[in-house]
């Protein structure tokens, strides 16, 4: 008791809330439990029952955000939710997600705002052999990042899906901070290299002009290979996360040194399946154009026709071709969507190659 009536009441009050939030948690995890139970029963294997729906998962944020009236912001709520289905998806099977490695990287950190803390984490060596894993049957899930706001496209995640049987399944964007982290046994004054992966490092590339211009920049695999490298050497440093800070117990030396406040790094969910429509989705493909004239325009006038947005369009070189060009393009609606596919299908016959990446929700948090 605290002393003060008032307060002892709210208080009283909270323990009551929590509660019965604890009663309902149980209870809608005791119907997730239920739901498992039907899949089973539909489809007679446990290795075919399908845990993950992503356009299921994004109605339910999507609501949750939709019927918020505060005070907790729509976005929090929608946090909250993510974590309470994880903890219910973990009770039928933990999900297993493969994601560039090792653990404490920023797409460690995309896999947790996706898919929940109650996953199995697989970090991986590389972006290929997150898709390698993924297409073996050895995880069913992994995480790619795709664009960076500040450095543009990763390219080699969209060489992947040029050759790549895997379908995207869902998106997210994570807002990246910088920090250049030490082992807390290393005098600054000793440092003379600085490791990170090449996109962080293009990412604080004025800020360690300014701060550190004569320091060796070496790329590594991967902002969690950094921090490991920098907790191993006393004369190093490293540019990343905080979470990879922790995973290495790092300090910081300097924190967002990011040379763009509004830093972040879209990344995409890759799966052998595709997703049903969830209400609110984007479709991404890739379209080799003939090499002629107004081939483009071409592909891209049937868009503006329909009224179909384009989200983003890219090139990449043809590996099959000199001079020959790919082009990657996202745009709303999902494939199942009659307008979409009768585009689609015109695309198809005025191309030389048409390859659909995937119909997935859009992006909720």
């Amino acid at each position: 008791m605290s002393g003060n009536p008032e307060l002892d009441q709210v208080r009283a009050r909270i323990d009551a809330i929590d509660t019965q939030i604890q009663s309902l948690l149980n209870e809608r995890a005791n119907c997730a439990l239920k739901v498992a139970e039907v899949k089973l029963k539909e489809v007679g294997d446990p290795a075919q029952v399908q845990i993950y729906r992503p356009e299921r998962e994004a109605q339910i944020l999507q609501r949750v955000i939709a019927r918020n009236s505060g005070p907790l912001g729509g976005e929090a709520l929608a946090i909250i939710f993510r974590e309470i289905m994880s903890a219910c998806r973990a009770l039928e099977k933990p999900t297993e997600v493969a994601f560039l490695g090792p653990e404490g990287t920023f797409s460690h950190a995309a896999a947790l705002k996706q898919f929940g803390h109650a996953i199995v984490p697989l970090p991986q060596p590389s972006i290929p052999q997150v898709f390698a894993r993924v297409e073996s049957g050895q995880c069913p899930y992994g995480v790619v990042p795709v664009e960076n706001s500040t450095e543009g496209m990763v390219s080699l995640t969209l060489d992947r899906f040029a050759e790549s049987p895997l379908k995207i399944c869902g998106e997210l964007e994570l807002r990246i901070e910088l920090h250049l982290l030490i082992n807390p046994n290393t005098d600054p004054k000793n440092i003379r290299r600085i490791y990170s992966h090449q996109q962080p490092l293009a990412q604080a590339r004025q800020w360690l002009d300014t701060h550190w211009p004569n320091i060796e920049r070496i790329a590594v695999s991967s902002n969690g290979e950094a921090a490991r490298l920098a907790a191993e050497h006393g004369d190093a440093a490293a540019v990343a996360g905080k979470m990879a800070a922790e995973q290495f117990g790092l300090i910081t030396l300097s924190e967002n040194i990011e040379d763009y406040s509004s830093n972040t790094t879209r990344f995409l969910v890759i799966a052998r399946d595709d997703v049903p429509p969830s209400g609110n989705d984007k479709t991404s493909i890739v379209v080799s154009a003939h090499n002629k004239p107004g081939a483009l325009f071409h592909l891209l006038e049937p868009f503006d026709r329909e009224g179909v947005s384009l989200t983003r369009i890219d090139t990449r070189p043809s590996r099959a071709e000199n001079w020959a060009y790919l082009f990657f393009i996202e745009f709303e609606g999902h494939r199942s969507d009659p307008k979409i596919a009768a585009l689609l299908n015109e695309l198809e016959e005025k191309s030389i190659m048409l390859k659909i990446l995937g119909s997935y929700p859009k992006a909720v948090i």
